[in-house]
């Protein structure tokens, strides 16, 4: 069985204080359905772009983005077809985030993930099987060696080992954190397919976080930390090889990575999350609000009140009565009240 090598130093002790402070906040944050499906979609669109443009995918997220929506977007097949196919990779791990129970990743399993990555971009006879030849990995930005995989021949036994790593009892006390980011260095490393195996690693380890409870609400992307300095990416996974295969160096740039990336949600979510006795006053009932009560709640929020004379900033072009009206509906839910019977009133959060 495969057995990591690792010191648990003090960054990364920081990085996995923040990762749990931020994960708290996060789950624990009380947010309405419009916000929890914006952070969802948000999440899954960086993913999307980011997994993809690391590989050398010249869509921009704009571009992405249009994709994921069904649009007509003029580029490259084989850009437009690994964004459509990463997005399929991803919803499948969400959806088998869901059912833990019945899930056990197995080599059948690495092999689907692979074949819905690379559809209609590698022969479907190299779909979702294992390469039958050495390869060097290049780094897509300097066109440098980064490292030279196994052989094919030791694939299937490296793969199994990795397999027994994260089912076997005795890991169970590795921090989930460190166990993704450990699954996702060995499947790079291993490099079983002759494509798309950075993408699967990625999407195996975040599987990983998710089935070991670290789904944080799918709020959440790596992709984006990976890409912004693709050049410290590859350095952070070549660390491992020259420091004898210890991994110290790449989980402290993995964890960094998750730390800054839930760090930035948790501000988000700080900002816009709902007084939590909302829903215990609504009986725990979602609320079916407009774009407006939405926005009209986010900024109550961040600046503590609003009143008559912001209305033309917060909604340009839109008249004072219709605004009223909006406020009427947040007034009888409970969820604002008025200070005040002028047009100096306050509208605060109740």
């Amino acid at each position: 069985m495969y057995v990591p090598r690792f010191t648990i130093n003090n960054s990364i002790l920081k990085n996995i204080g923040i990762i749990e402070a931020s994960r708290e906040v996060i789950d624990h944050a009380p947010l309405l359905p419009y916000y929890e499906k914006q952070f969802r979609q948000d999440a899954l669109v960086r993913t999307v772009h980011y997994g993809t443009h690391i590989e050398g995918n010249e869509l921009n997220l704009d571009q992405a983005e249009k994709v994921l929506a069904g649009q007509d977007v003029v580029a490259r097949d084989r850009d437009i077809q690994e964004v459509i196919n990463y997005r399929k990779a991803m919803e499948l791990i969400e959806d088998l985030g869901f059912k833990i129970k019945d899930l056990r990743i197995d080599e059948d399993f690495i092999r689907k993930l692979h074949k819905i990555t690379v559809e209609k971009i590698l022969p479907e006879e190299k779909s979702g099987e294992y390469r039958q030849k050495q390869v060097v990995v290049k780094n897509n930005q300097t066109g440098q060696v980064s490292f030279r995989p196994p052989e094919a021949s030791l694939i299937s036994p490296q793969i199994k080992d990795l397999l027994a790593f994260i089912e076997s009892p005795k890991n169970q006390d590795i921090h989930p954190v460190l166990k993704s980011g450990i699954v996702h260095y060995e499947l790079v490393r291993i490099h079983p397919f002759l494509d798309g195996n950075g993408r699967v690693a990625r999407a195996l380890s975040t599987l990983i976080l998710f089935l070991e409870g670290y789904d944080i609400r799918k709020f959440f992307s790596l992709e984006e930390y990976f890409d912004k300095n693709a050049q410290d990416y590859y350095s952070a996974l070549q660390s491992v090889a020259k420091n004898n295969g210890d991994l110290t160096r790449w989980l402290e740039y993995f964890t960094q990575g998750l730390a800054i990336e839930l760090s930035k949600i948790k501000e988000k979510v700080e900002k816009i999350s709902v007084d939590g006795k909302l829903r215990e006053r609504l009986g725990g009932k979602p609320l079916l609000l407009t774009d407006r009560q939405l926005k009209i709640i986010e900024y109550v929020q961040k600046t503590g009140y609003l009143q008559n004379q912001a209305f033309a900033e917060l909604f340009p072009m839109v008249s004072e009565d219709t605004i009223l009206n909006e406020l009427k509906a947040l007034l009888k839910n409970g969820i604002i009240r008025k200070q005040g019977i002028t047009k100096a009133a306050k509208y605060i959060m109740k």
